[in-house]
């Protein structure tokens, strides 16, 4: 019997001694390095970065000295500490290849921080990358699980699509391995493929199904991720593991039913992860199919009964399950369990839940909003809750809850937020009131009181379209001008210099209804005695010379001013006084409406009655609360009996090109109501967007056909307020039928638009459409109108979303003076067909 008989190899223990033998020489020759832990220490003992960058430096400079004399012996010390500078934010590039040389080595210990470096300093975008492909391919292959866990994971965060398709068959032959540990690895990485290269989800479909039978937890969880993540990705795959939803059931409720378990317990919860894991991959299946979720309706709602809800592993639970209950076809009542589950959330003393509970309502709010209403009150109770991003989510829920019964109260407790609301919130609750009001408002004294407390409550934080819908909403209330006025000069005169959006409406209903506020009868004023012509004069005086007020509130109270004129009597010479005052201000502005108001009151005093008159009512659609429901967004729209429809002739040709529809769809004439012809003059678009109109004398007002959806009117005003001339409403020009196909005039009588004209530049517009086509051509003519050039000449346009822009470029950027430059804009609106 030889010695190889009984196991003795000579050549082999040489070898092996030899090696031990050289490597101890090693040791000896060279020095030994500073370990991990040292340099650690060293960098946290560095007072100030500079020192640190010394301390780094001097360390990368030493290892690359070793990597350069090829030091094997200490490679894995080096590379570690290369991985934690590169941690800190410097750079490490210089060790990729020496991570590919450890990967190569055969120890475990050099394998393991060899792929840890690969993780970390290599990506996809590196060439370097693909050259640890075939150690991967020989590690998925090794005997020792540990190793092949290693190549896994590395696969799975480093893998390119070309690499992911190279290693894809060995991850899938894995996943099928005797060894639940190398199965649970390999399930992940076929996860991570699956996100980077979807196309490969094919390949690990029939053994990803062999998954769900596992006992071993990690691998059920692992297998019910990478199903999750592939009925996520594919609808056909959606629909192939619909039929796994009964062994889903039984997993979960094996789950619940189980006996305490040591491995996989979790503060009384029996393996809370695998739990939550079912449920979300539950929901996934029962979207939008009826079948699936009568099927796990009865374990859904085992689930919210049975979890324990002291701690914070069973509120896990419940937030999932009650996803689950709102995201599938559930019945009525799982859904009020569902809400109820949230309701207590909403009292829990950790304000994470409180969050999470207001966002998931604030998202299911829409499925059943009845029973969300149970819980109106304590919602509004998280108005006060001192966390910002808890008031937060309550504001926005409360203003989903909204609707015709509780309007009152609601709108009461919002306001008493709006007063007490940090700054950031101001704007966006001021708005959703005035929106809340305008859809609900049980009646047009309460709607301008809201309006009026908003206004007072947001302070400057009020938003533009604040101002402009109250002034809409006191022009068409004829019944509560008087009242409103007064409200207005009351609260105006306890907030002179406060608040700019109140001190705009309220100069300017002031300046319209001037008479009627010294006529307000004390029941309508709620105790509020009127005012007497000098008491207003002198307000106005305060507020003209008060540098709290902005130029633009300056502006509104000159115009206010100029109309009281005719409608005060006593006070006119002290009216004009304070006008010509502001002929010298340095405000140019300013400057300009002292100069022209005060005109009025000189020779073209016998003017001011006829072109000073009221403001006829400003009509505007409105959303109703008794005919909508909460989320609806659709508007009311009049009859063409029920509106005028007379629009002068050319405006109906400009129009005609702008018309735009908000549904998408091409606009069809209707019948139009029989209006008789009226002659017009010098007519003023109160929007102020076609003002070089005014001058465009037109013998007959014409109609315009009316179209099947709902949009604003614009609405035209005539300076001798004979006739409001009002553009149908059911048009609109902001967003959609943009370059309509519908032609009721021809397009070359479309006018000149003047766009801007001030501070001597000039901007005109002239509208080109080509028939049977979808692009409007607007070109676009700067005149400079001064002595002095104009120089870096820039025009920038925007349009919806659902148009196209295209713009030239302009002729120049100079214009000298009294030159222009030109530039072409073409806009399409691909949505129609010609």
């Amino acid at each position: 019997m030889n010695a190889s008989e009984h196991g003795f190899n000579p050549a082999f223990n040489m070898a092996t001694i030899k090696q031990a033998v050289n490597e101890a020489i090693e040791r000896v020759r060279m020095p030994t390095p500073m370990r991990l832990r040292d340099l650690i220490r060293q960098i946290r003992a560095a007072r100030t970065a500079a020192e640190e960058r010394s301390v780094v430096n001097k360390e990368c400079a030493y290892i690359r000295s070793t990597f350069r004399e090829e030091d094997s012996v200490w490679r894995c010390r080096n590379i570690a500490k290369l991985l934690y500078i590169h941690m800190l934010g410097y750079p490490a590039h210089f060790g990729q290849l020496e991570c590919l040389k450890l990967i190569a080595s055969s120890r475990f210990t050099d394998k393991r921080i060899g792929y840890l470096g690969a993780m970390l300093l290599l990506d996809e975008r590196q060439d370097v990358h693909l050259l640890i492909t075939n150690c991967l391919k020989n590690d998925l292959n090794s005997t020792t699980q540990f190793v092949v866990g290693l190549a896994l994971c590395t696969l799975g965060a480093i893998a390119s699509p070309e690499m992911a398709r190279d290693l894809a068959g060995e991850v899938e032959r894995l996943m099928k391995s005797p060894n639940a540990y190398i199965r649970k690895k390999a399930a992940l990485c076929a996860f991570r493929i699956i996100k980077r290269v979807p196309e490969l989800m094919e390949i690990f479909l029939p053994a990803t199904r062999s998954l769900l039978s596992e006992k071993n937890h990690g691998v059920l969880i692992t297998g019910v991720t990478l199903i999750t993540e592939m009925c996520e990705n594919s609808p056909d795959t959606l629909n192939h593991f619909k039929k796994i939803v009964p062994n889903l059931v039984r997993i979960l409720k094996n789950l619940i039913l189980a006996g305490y378990s040591p491995d996989h317990d979790v503060s009384g919860v029996s393996d809370p992860f695998l739990q939550v894991k079912i449920l979300k991959l539950l929901r996934v299946l029962g979207r939008n199919d009826a079948d699936a979720s009568e099927a796990m309706n009865d374990i859904l709602a085992q689930v919210a009964t049975n979890t324990e809800t002291s701690k914070n592993v069973g509120n896990t639970i419940l937030y999932e399950t009650v996803l689950s209950i709102m995201d599938i076809k559930s019945e009525g009542g799982l859904r009020v369990l569902a809400v109820n589950i949230l309701g207590r959330f909403l009292l829990n003393n950790d304000k994470n839940i409180r969050y999470v509970a207001l966002n998931t309502l604030l998202r299911t709010v829409h499925v059943d909003t009845s029973a969300v209403q149970r819980h109106r009150s304590t919602i509004l109770e998280c108005l006060k809750d001192p966390d910002i991003s808890i008031r937060k989510r309550a504001m926005e829920l409360s203003f989903a809850l909204v609707n015709t019964q509780n309007i009152r109260t609601m709108m009461k407790e919002l306001i008493t937020f709006l007063e007490k609301a940090d700054p950031e919130f101001k704007a966006q609750c001021s708005s959703n009131i005035v929106m809340s009001a305008e859809r609900f408002a049980p009646n047009k004294r309460w709607h301008l009181d809201t309006l009026l407390k908003v206004l007072i409550g947001a302070g400057n934080y009020v938003r533009d379209d604040v101002i402009s819908s109250t002034i809409q909403l006191i022009s068409e209330s004829t019944n509560q001008q008087s009242y409103m006025t007064l409200q207005l000069y009351k609260a105006l005169s306890e907030d002179l210099m406060d608040k700019q959006p109140l001190t705009q409406v309220a100069v300017w209903a002031i300046g319209e209804y001037g008479d009627q506020l010294l006529q307000a009868s004390i029941e309508d004023d709620s105790g509020c005695t009127p005012p007497a012509e000098e008491q207003v004069i002198e307000l106005y005086q305060k507020l003209l010379w008060s540098p709290q007020n902005s130029t633009t509130t300056k502006q509104y109270a000159l115009m206010s001013l100029t109309k009281l004129s005719t409608r005060f009597t006593s006070t006119n010479n002290k009216i004009q006084q304070i006008i010509s005052s502001f002929c010298s201000s340095l405000h140019i502005e300013l400057q300009q409406r002292g100069v022209e108001f005060s005109q009025f009151f000189g020779k073209y005093s016998h003017l001011r009655p006829s072109l000073l008159e009221r403001m006829p009512p400003m009509e505007i659609v409105r959303q109703s609360g008794d005919t909508h429901t909460n989320g609806d967004i659709e508007s009311e729209v009049k009859s063409p009996e029920e509106s005028p429809q007379h629009v002068n002739n050319d405006s109906n040709a400009l129009l005609d090109l702008l018309l735009v529809d908000f549904e998408g769809t091409t606009p069809t004439p209707q019948p139009a109501a029989t209006t008789t012809t009226t002659t017009t003059s010098n007519k003023v678009d109160l929007l102020d967007l076609f003002n070089e109109m005014d001058n465009i004398d037109t013998p007959a007002l014409q109609t315009l056909p009316s179209m099947d959806t709902t949009n604003l009117g614009l609405i035209v005003e005539n300076n001798n307020g004979s006739l409001p001339i009002v553009i149908n409403q059911n048009s609109n020009f902001i967003g959609g039928d943009l370059l309509s196909n519908t032609k009721t005039v021809n397009e070359k009588d479309v006018p000149t638009i003047t766009a801007y004209d001030k501070d001597g530049l000039k901007m005109c517009f002239s509208l080109d459409k080509v028939a049977d086509s979808n692009t409007l051509t607007i070109n676009v003519v700067a005149t400079n109108q001064t002595l002095s050039p104009m120089t870096d000449f820039l025009f920038q346009a925007a349009v919806p979303k659902t148009f196209q822009l295209q713009m030239m470029s302009p002729s120049g950027t100079v214009m000298g003076p009294n030159g222009q430059i030109t530039q072409v804009l073409r806009v399409t609106n691909p949505n129609k067909t010609v």
